[in-house]
């Protein structure tokens, strides 16, 4: 079998990455520094994932092990030397950390000249996630080491999109799933070949992780703002309110023009998207909690994310933004205790004043009349 390493033993990994991955005829280890995860998948190599919706069907996922790459280091570093694929689910903010475990990797190889492809993808909700890993990771290298990661080791970028909600098994090992899922990977930045079935290989992938990005992204974040605004505690359970319905239909109709403007998708299709993207939200066998999809309120008010670049570009093309300008007014409201990045936004807020802190935490001008409008929202 083909070897290939996951780091992040988590849902998604589980769930999504490495279920693909095993379908494809690749043996997979997951790296973690989850010892109850890991200790389970040595000891059984072997797994269930469940597709739930109005009925659930199972998969034995085998083909696997784990690795603690915490008190492990020396399996973590055999098992990437082996690997013809090195997957990434853990969080763009750990790209930066992993990076420093794949230097001695990039140099293992060089040193000892592997004749053989590599392809890192980071499958994170984040743009150019590869290519942030990439950048984090060739500055650690030696010139050596440089020179045969430009030859043999490449980074394409890719977009992934699957609901894994939270939740508590019996079973460490076993993750439920929404049954749809999407993983499309930029033909561009590979090296040598890569066959993933049930992968979408495009080389126009800035159009498909944008379209995912503020359709799924923007969605998802702008139900859960909402729905934390009126005290709901789950996903499904704030659709029911046709208040927040409406207010998800109306950002994903600005957030479409701009996608049907920007990169000539088919504005049928567009709309088709639309409507399985509310439904999948919708799906009560799926019950994703209002904080968990919150989270990170910070990262996902920033410049160049889900909701203030598509405010921006709509902005830009005289395309509406009135629906979007709520969202994000929602989303300055969220206080979560349990999210550090909405506790530093609440005190942003109060210790500069709103204004300085959308300014801050959104990149906008000080003179957009996008921050006015913002303001006279909250």
């Amino acid at each position: 079998m083909k070897q290939s390493v996951h780091f992040g033993a988590g849902n998604i990994g589980r769930g999504f990455i490495g279920l693909l991955l095993t379908q494809s005829d690749y043996h997979v280890t997951f790296l973690d520094v989850n010892d109850t995860v890991i200790a389970a998948l040595k000891q059984r190599n072997e797994y269930t994932v469940q597709l739930v919706g109005e009925t659930v069907e199972s998969i034995n996922v085998k083909h696997v092990t784990g690795v603690n790459s915490q008190t492990e280091p020396e399996k973590t570093q055999e098992s990437l030397n082996q690997a013809e694929l090195i997957t990434t689910a853990v969080g763009p903010s750990i790209l930066p950390i992993i990076s420093k475990t794949l230097a001695k990797t990039v140099e293992y190889r060089a040193a000892n000249q592997i004749p053989a492809f590599l392809n890192i993808i980071a499958c994170e909700n984040t743009i150019g996630g590869s290519f942030q890993l990439e950048s984090a990771l060739r500055p650690l290298l030696s010139e050596e080491a440089k020179i045969y990661l430009d030859q043999w080791v490449g980074f394409p970028n890719a977009a992934v999109d699957r609901i894994v909600p939270n939740q508590i098994n019996d079973d460490p090992l076993l993750v439920k799933v929404e049954p749809f899922f999407e993983w499309v990977i930029d033909t561009n930045g590979i090296k040598g070949s890569l066959v993933i079935e049930g992968v979408h290989f495009t080389d126009r992938l800035e159009a498909f992780i944008e379209r995912k990005l503020f359709t799924v992204n923007t969605g998802h974040a702008t139900v859960a703002y909402a729905a934390y605004r009126k005290g709901y505690q789950t996903i499904p359970e704030s659709l029911n309110d046709p208040k927040v319905e409406e207010l998800l239909a109306g950002v994903l109709s600005e957030t479409g023009a701009y996608l049907v403007r920007q990169y000539g998708f088919d504005e049928k299709a567009q709309k088709k998207y639309i409507q399985k993207t509310i439904q999948r939200f919708k799906n009560p066998y799926v019950v994703d909690e209002v904080v968990r999809v919150g989270r990170s309120v910070l990262r996902k008010l920033s410049n160049n994310d889900r909701f203030i670049k598509p405010l921006r570009e709509c902005d830009r093309t005289g395309l509406p933004v009135d629906y979007l300008v709520r969202s994000i007014a929602n989303a300055l409201h969220y206080d979560s205790a349990e999210d550090a990045e909405a506790v530093k936004l609440q005190t942003l807020i109060s210790s500069k004043g709103l204004k300085e802190a959308i300014i801050e935490v959104t990149g906008l001008p000080a003179n957009s009349d996008l921050i006015s409008r913002i303001i006279k929202q909250y």
